[in-house]
């Protein structure tokens, strides 16, 4: 029979643990901590010397220990795997119970490095009908080794069964927090495999452009590395520069729709000629206009990447502030590979004729920051600091004061009626 002293000391030590369960139930305390401060409450009120929190992992079926005291030896990491027949046990067990050595496998499982028979009482964590974890008590402070382990007394199960509830609780926001984080990372990862998946296939898709052309067989996929190198010196997101490396490899698809033998002319094109080439940006953008790719710009770029700031450009004579960044970093790319590659009409120019006539078309043709940052790319690559950016056709060859000349006359331009942030000096 529970005394008055007996249920007044219970009821101040459930006070006790629901004033130490409240800042874990916000949220404000780590979850470790928690679970130390949780099983040493519940120990003292029932007077257990040993005693485990285990939290229940679904998949597969186990109990991981996040605290354990008084044993005087405990596993690393330690853990038990339980079949389905004993989850349901611990599932429909009414309360807290003492487990005999004969009726123990009924609950927990010898497979794992935490032995059933450290534990004399197990109280099932459930929240509903499911399992969230269980508490495993061991001898008691008052137990006497000749006599061995009384058990726990209705008394202290009557105790147990008040702070379960709570600490169930706990115990279960933390396995939903985990199953959050786990469901976060393995999403991550899977979108990083498409990403990767469709950078591989857009790789195909640029391989098969290129072929059209005899001339510049890897044009694409250079403009895509390329694109992508600028984004990031620029500081975009990942995402972006992903977008970037996939538009540039499909800027030109609408080519595959050219007479090919246009791209071997030598001589210049006439104008007939020249509207059918540069046809290849309506016919590119009605073939992506349909395909839900994971950028949205792809369409955008594959239509306006010949498009000027000045409304030089075509098919739609844009000005400055109706071309995205994308496209204006796309257009970039594709012109730094353009003249650094044969052409039918000409040689590869040098790397640094390239460049200055790349610096000469801008701001009133190029984007002077996506130009400022190709400088960067080249310098650095000249003074050997940082990965390689060009081409292994494109030879390094020029010295790191003419990038300097050429970015202080980007930066004397670009600042003439327009201020543009971050070019070098």
């Amino acid at each position: 029979m529970t005394t008055k002293s007996t249920q007044s000391r219970l009821l101040l030590l459930t006070y006790r643990c629901l004033a130490e369960l409240g800042p874990m139930l916000a949220g404000e305390r780590d979850f470790n901590e928690a679970a130390q401060t949780m099983l040493r409450a519940m120990m003292e009120a029932v007077g257990a010397r040993e005693g485990a929190l285990l939290t229940f992992c679904q998949t597969p079926p186990q109990l991981k220990v996040v605290a354990w005291r008084g044993y005087a030896l405990f596993p690393e990491s330690g853990f038990m795997s339980l079949n389905s027949r004993q989850v349901r046990a611990l599932e429909a067990a009414p309360g807290p119970v003492n487990t005999a050595a004969h009726e123990r496998e009924k609950f927990l499982s010898a497979y794992g490095n935490v032995h059933p028979e450290m534990f004399k009482c197990i109280l099932p964590l459930r929240v509903g009908a499911r399992l969230a974890g269980i508490v495993g008590l061991g001898c008691r402070v008052e137990d006497d080794s000749a006599k061995g382990h009384a058990g726990y007394g209705a008394e202290e199960l009557e105790a147990l069964t008040a702070f379960s509830h709570y600490v169930a609780l706990a115990v279960h926001n933390h396995n939903l927090t985990e199953s959050l984080q786990r469901g976060v990372v393995e999403h991550l990862h899977l979108l990083d495999s498409v990403h990767k998946f469709c950078d591989q296939a857009m790789e195909v898709f640029a391989s098969a452009i290129d072929a059209k052309e005899y001339r510049s067989s890897p044009h694409s996929l250079r403009v895509g590395r390329y694109a992508a190198a600028l984004g990031s010196a620029l500081g975009l997101n990942s995402n972006e520069v992903a977008e970037l490396r996939a538009a540039g490899y499909l800027h030109d698809i609408g080519k595959v729709a050219v007479d090919k033998h246009l791209f071997m002319k030598a001589a210049p094109l006439d104008p007939v000629e020249f509207r059918e080439v540069a046809d290849h940006t309506l016919v590119g953008h009605r073939i992506v206009s349909g395909i839900k790719f994971p950028w949205p710009g792809i369409a955008d770029v594959v239509r306006w990447h010949h498009e000027r700031s000045d409304g030089s450009g075509y098919p739609d004579n844009l000005h400055d502030g109706e071309i995205s960044q994308t496209v204006r970093i796309i257009a970039v790319a594709d012109t730094f590979d353009a003249m650094t590659s044969d052409r039918p009409y000409r040689k590869t120019m040098p790397l640094e004729k390239a460049l200055g006539e790349i610096v000469r078309s801008s701001p009133a043709q190029l984007d002077a920051q996506a130009v400022n940052a190709l400088l960067k790319l080249v310098r650095g690559e000249a003074v050997g600091y940082g990965p390689r950016f060009l081409d292994p056709q494109v030879t390094c060859n020029i010295p790191p004061t003419v990038v300097d000349h050429l970015a202080s006359e980007l930066k004397t331009k670009a600042s003439q009626g327009r201020s543009y942030s971050g070019l070098a000096g």
